[in-house]
C-alpha cells in the first residue's frame, strides 16, 4: 500500500517539484520511508522504465517538433499521428514530456499538443502565477490543477496549434 501512495504522490507532485507540494506532502513521504519504503525502486519503475523508441521520439520531438514563443515565455510541441505511428508508441509513452518544457530559462508555459487521430490532446504546464487549469477550461475543454491540466480539441493539429497561439497571445500580459 505504501508503494501505491508513494507512485501516486511522486507522479501528482512532479516529483516534488511543485509549490503545491506542502511541508505536511514530505511529511507524509518520510513517514512511509520510516516504516520501510524502497522510494528509488518506485522512481526507476515509473521514470526509467521506457523502450528505446520513447527516446527516439523524445529526441525528434525536441529537434523538429519545438517551437519557443520567447515574447510569450511559452514552448510548445504539437506532436502529428504519423509521429506515433512511426514511432510505435503505445499509451503513456508521451507521459511527462511537456514538463522538458519548463526546464528552457524563462518559460512560464507548456504545450504538448497531440494528434490522437480521433482528437486532439493537450497538455499544459506552468511555472509561477499563470494558471494553467483556467487557461485549459477556457479555451480547450479542459481543466485540471493551477500548474498542470489538459485539454482537448475536436480540429486537426494545425488548427489546434493555431487555436493555442492565438489563445498564447491574448495572455501575453500574464504570461510577463
Amino acid at each position: 500500500m505504501a508503494e501505491c501512495i508513494y507512485a501516486g504522490t511522486l507522479t501528482d507532485t512532479g516529483s516534488f517539484r511543485f509549490s503545491s507540494t506542502s511541508a505536511r506532502v514530505h511529511r507524509m513521504v518520510a513517514d512511509l520511508m520510516d516504516r520501510g519504503l524502497k522510494h528509488e525502486f518506485i522512481h526507476q519503475a515509473i521514470y526509467d522504465n521506457f523502450l528505446e523508441n520513447r527516446l527516439r521520439f523524445l529526441g525528434n520531438s525536441l529537434l523538429n517538433r519545438m517551437e519557443v514563443f520567447y515574447e510569450c515565455n511559452t514552448a510548445m510541441i504539437a506532436i502529428p499521428y504519423s509521429d506515433l505511428r512511426k514511432f510505435d508508441l503505445q499509451t503513456g509513452d508521451t507521459e511527462g514530456i511537456v514538463n522538458f518544457l519548463l526546464s528552457i530559462q524563462g518559460i512560464k508555459l507548456a504545450a504538448l499538443i497531440i494528434d490522437r487521430n480521433v482528437e486532439v490532446k493537450l497538455s499544459f504546464r506552468s511555472k509561477g502565477g499563470f494558471d494553467v487549469n483556467t487557461f485549459a477550461r477556457k479555451y480547450f475543454e479542459g481543466g485540471g490543477h493551477f500548474n498542470a491540466a489538459g485539454g482537448r480539441s475536436p480540429d486537426p493539429l494545425d488548427k489546434t496549434v493555431q487555436r493555442f497561439i492565438d489563445a498564447m497571445n491574448e495572455n501575453e500580459e500574464a504570461l510577463q
